[in-house]
């Protein structure tokens, strides 16, 4: 039976694929010009649909409220993907709302931090559930931030969860270990479909994936406070700097922190990869999506080499802060020819 679902799950995507591309289904055209790296207009947006499906089978029965709430991020990515939400600040309002209710009945709430004022704050119920609500939304749509280039998201998110699986932490997790094999091979086959360009995962697949790994990270956190909570802070720096950053951005240049622009690091880095070696779009695409996930590959690994040690930990975290904020300036300079 295992051996069907390893053959046969290409097979069944690559099908179910061709259909939704075939009567434009959920189609990335409804999307917005900031999405369009690869000027594709039928391209259907259904990785949020496979994730989901799988998702199901991972979590079963013994996580079934867990996998209500990102069912709910799913149905709203969704409802963003096909614009029947087209506003990001009611897209926002409903996450916030949902995303609390689920923290408050999952308890899903980081306890320690290893940060004194903040530690000292979570002594607090309601200030631990709105802490680790916050952290869920700035992940979740990081994530969709950074989604913008083939490989991106699934890319990264593949590292960390092979990461947490050779350090053997995803036994904490009440899941089978041949599901969780399972869920592997998913991710890396979805990888490979997005990187020939046949899906996008759009927001459903960006807020199902990122939320499904964050929940997880907090369970597994939660059971084995061992190893440094930065750790995990680590493993997630990527796409939630990248909201962070985004909205300092944004307000410095005296735009709306919600909205969606063209100007994040993936953004320019893929614009001046194609300006540079003058490649085509789909080659420029995937090399940029390569080089991000290259780099994070290599700092996610040595954190993974001591993942007690917090000083060597935050380390990493603030190196990746400086890289990331030196490499963007002289980017977007480049892009706006700012000398």
């Amino acid at each position: 039976m295992e051996e069907f679902y390893y053959i046969f799950t290409p097979v069944i995507i690559f099908y179910i694929n061709h259909f939704f591309k075939k009567k434009k289904i959920i189609s990335n055209y409804l999307g917005n010009s900031h999405q369009k790296f690869l000027g594709e207009k039928s391209i259907p947006l259904t990785g949020g649909i496979y994730l989901i499906f799988f998702i199901a089978i991972v979590l079963k029965e013994n996580y079934l409220t867990l996998y209500f709430f990102l069912f709910f991020l799913f149905l709203i990515g969704i409802l963003s993907d096909t614009k029947f939400i087209s506003s990001p600040a009611k897209r926002l309002i409903i996450q916030t709302l949902l995303t609390i209710f689920f923290v408050y009945l999952l308890d899903l709430y980081v306890s320690e931090t290893k940060v004194y004022f903040i530690d000292a704050l979570l002594v607090n119920f309601y200030f631990g559930i709105f802490f680790s609500s916050f952290c869920l939304i700035i992940l979740m749509n990081g994530s969709n931030f950074i989604d913008g280039l083939n490989g991106l998201v699934l890319g990264y998110y593949l590292i960390v969860l092979i990461i947490l699986y050779n350090l053997g932490l995803l036994d904490y997790l009440d899941i089978d270990k041949n599901l969780i094999d399972f869920f592997l091979y998913l991710v890396i086959v979805l990888l490979i479909f997005n990187l020939f360009n046949l899906f996008y995962l759009g927001d459903s697949g960006a807020y199902l994936l990122s939320t499904f790994v964050g929940s997880i990270l907090i369970i597994i956190y939660n059971q084995n406070q061992t190893f440094s909570p930065f750790f995990v802070v680590l493993l997630l720096w990527y796409p939630c700097f990248e909201n962070l950053f985004s909205i300092i951005r944004k307000f410095k240049f005296k735009k709306s922190p919600i909205h969606a622009d063209s100007n994040h690091l993936h953004q320019l880095i893929f614009y001046s990869f194609k300006k540079k070696f003058k490649t085509s779009n789909i080659i420029s695409n995937n090399c940029s999506s390569l080089m991000i996930n290259l780099y994070n590959l290599v700092i996610l690994s040595l954190g993974s080499l001591n993942i007690f040690n917090t000083q060597f930990l935050i380390s990493l975290i603030m190196l990746n802060i400086i890289i990331y904020t030196i490499i963007y300036i002289k980017l977007f300079r480049y892009k706006y020819e700012i000398i």
